[in-house]
């Protein structure tokens, strides 16, 4: 049963008033139709069942039908997301796709990583079905064996990579959730495997026609604590991935210290999509669940914020360009006509 705005309590409908004042600040672009691709991701904080009700829950869990609202008020933002920290189970993200979102979206999720060292998370995407579409791809990435057979550790939380259509443009995107540790130094050997692993084995697939890895795009949770001269952001774009200057030094989650764990990246020769550096990150702290802490806000909602970057998928500039002999890269390639 789709719940609509006429359902929200008084309290969630006056969250979702100071939260789109926040998005309007932001700027996130609005989505047309034909025109762009608006991409996010976002570690939503242990995201498996609800408390079926709009008021708090003195027991767990604390995510109710007031925060389901709050999470589909910023995902409608996007044309696709990926998200992280879904549990084993599925209910939640379920009810907000499902009864919040609607008919038009879409959810793909990956399976349960099993382990102490998985947490029983899932990695997801959700996605405007008017949008975009998934072109067929997906998988867990899974590395090849070291030298000599020998086998070798792979992911605490398998990488997830879906493939998807926008328009006449294909993008694939992979999401991953870094292992923490109980040092930062724990997490070089797997942020430096899925670069190598998306430099070498993803990246060269890029370079066949009609590959179905085109326009690869890395984004999730990274745990890495600081930008650059950080060991760990270093080992995260030794091998040339690149992240937008809009969300380069945007802090991705709440707290006094400056955290930069999540990001969006790519291998800027080989993404065909267009960008013009438009990408940030919503801080929604103080918009929404006021009367609480950010800490006890953050079991409703997350305790990190989400990232957003567009692309644009209007290629009749160029078109034009092309014909008239000029560089559609210029500011304004048609100032002359």
């Amino acid at each position: 049963m789709a719940i609509t705005y006429s359902d929200y309590s008084r309290a969630t409908v006056e969250d979702i008033v100071r939260l789109r004042r926040v998005l309007d600040l932001v700027a996130i672009p609005p989505r047309r139709t034909d025109h762009n691709l608006v991409v996010g991701t976002w570690n939503l904080r242990a995201f498996g069942g609800i408390h079926n009700s709009w008021d708090e829950n003195p027991g767990s869990p604390k995510r109710n039908l007031r925060a389901l609202a709050i999470i589909a008020e910023v995902v409608r933002r996007f044309d696709v997301i990926a998200v992280q920290e879904i549990q084993r189970d599925t209910s939640g993200v379920r009810m907000l796709v499902n009864e919040f979102l609607g008919p038009d979206w879409g959810l793909l999720l990956s399976d349960v990583t099993a382990g102490d060292a998985g947490n029983n998370e899932r990695l997801a995407y959700i996605y405007d079905t008017r949008r975009v579409t998934p072109s067929g791809l997906a998988g867990e990435i899974v590395l090849p064996v070291g030298e000599g057979g020998d086998p070798i550790r792979q992911f605490d939380r398998t990488p997830y990579i879906v493939g998807f259509k926008a328009g006449a443009e294909r993008f694939a995107l992979l999401t991953v959730h870094i292992r923490y540790g109980r040092l930062p130094a724990d997490r070089i050997p797997e942020l430096r495997n899925l670069a190598r692993y998306a430099a070498q084995e993803l990246r060269e697939r890029t370079h066949f026609a009609h590959a179905e890895e085109r326009n690869l795009i890395l984004l999730g949770d990274f745990n890495i604590d600081k930008r650059e001269g950080n060991p760990l952001f270093d080992a995260f774009v030794e091998t040339g991935l690149w992240v937008p200057a809009g969300i380069r030094t945007a802090v991705t989650t709440y707290g006094s210290q400056a955290k930069h764990y999540d990001q969006i990246a790519w291998f800027r020769g080989d993404l065909d999509l267009v960008s013009q550096g438009s990408a940030g990150v919503l801080d929604f702290v103080g918009a929404v669940f006021p009367e609480l802490t950010p800490l006890q806000m953050s079991y409703r909602l997350s305790d990190h914020f989400p990232l957003w970057v567009e692309f644009l998928i209007d290629r009749s500039n160029e078109a034009m360009a092309r014909t008239l002999g000029v560089d559609p890269a210029m500011p304004d390639p048609f100032r002359d006509i």
